[in-house]
């Protein structure tokens, strides 16, 4: 295997007056459960992952059209810039051998007339996981609204006027966690991807400054902090334990407080963020 150990992590962070990932579908306010807690997607997350990654100079494939760091504007033309052939048996491997976050996180690959005039598409499993990160107690989400003092357009006949109304929302406090693992089989060079310990170390390294650089109007500078990384390394690739029960083994308390149950011969390391 490429890949000597199982690793369970999690994550606690702060947001204050925030708007952590807002939905889409609810006027953008920030996202919550029925039962009212904040909620991150680990979609979100793990973009913010591969966004510090870039940063150190990882390839990635999946890159944002606000933070890329090339001229590609798609998946696609990113993968035909690579010059990797698609064709070939080993492109799987290929690709995980190139891209940090393929061989991490997995990606689907949907290739059209690969063979027989037939669509065909190439899936990776990656030996990352991600889960969502939710609020320790339900938030409260504050909406202001706005205006914009000039016209996008011009207006017809002048008749329109300059200020446009708006809703801006945020989280006023909270302490959301969210945890994950690194799973030894689907990293295997046989069967996986070939993730190795080494990368491994580099998604720890980066999930302790998951918000720098990470600055909007809705995330300004300062108001989402990575307060604890709690990081459990097994002594084999199957694991001491299950991921449920280390991940249980965390309590965290409203206030960002935690504590740590004993689970014999893991001893969990504990970092604190950037």
């Amino acid at each position: 295997m490429s890949i000597k150990h199982k690793y369970d992590f999690a994550v606690i962070l702060s947001v204050i007056n925030a708007n952590p990932n807002g939905d889409p579908l609810n006027g953008n306010r920030p996202r919550t459960n029925y039962e009212g807690l904040g909620e991150i997607s680990d979609v979100c997350i793990k973009r913010k992952i591969r966004n510090r990654l870039m940063q150190k100079d990882e390839n990635i494939l999946v890159q944002s059209d606000d933070n890329s760091v090339d001229d590609c504007k798609s998946i696609k033309g990113r993968i035909d810039a690579s010059g990797l052939d698609t064709k070939k048996e080993t492109f799987k491997k290929d690709a995980c051998s190139k891209w940090f976050d393929v061989r991490a996180f997995g990606q689907i690959f949907p290739f059209k007339g690969k063979s027989s005039g037939d669509g065909v598409s190439i899936p990776v499993r990656g030996p990352v996981t991600v889960q969502s990160a939710f609020s320790l107690e339900p938030v409260s989400v504050s909406s202001n609204q706005i205006t914009k003092s000039t016209n996008l357009e011009d207006s017809k006949g002048g008749k329109r006027g300059s200020d446009t109304m708006g809703m801006k929302h945020r989280v006023d406090r909270g302490i959301y966690v969210f945890k994950g693992s690194i799973n030894a089989q689907l990293a295997s060079d046989e069967t996986g991807t070939g993730f190795t310990d080494e990368d491994a170390d580099k998604i720890k390294s980066v999930l302790t400054s998951l918000f720098e650089n990470d600055a909007s109007s809705a995330r300004p500078d300062g108001t989402m902090e990575v307060k604890k990384v709690i990081w459990w390394k097994h002594s084999c690739p199957s694991g001491d334990y299950s991921s449920a029960k280390v991940h249980r083994s965390l309590s965290v308390k409203p206030d960002g407080t935690y504590t740590l149950s004993n689970l014999e011969g893991l001893i969990p390391q504990e970092l604190d963020g950037f």
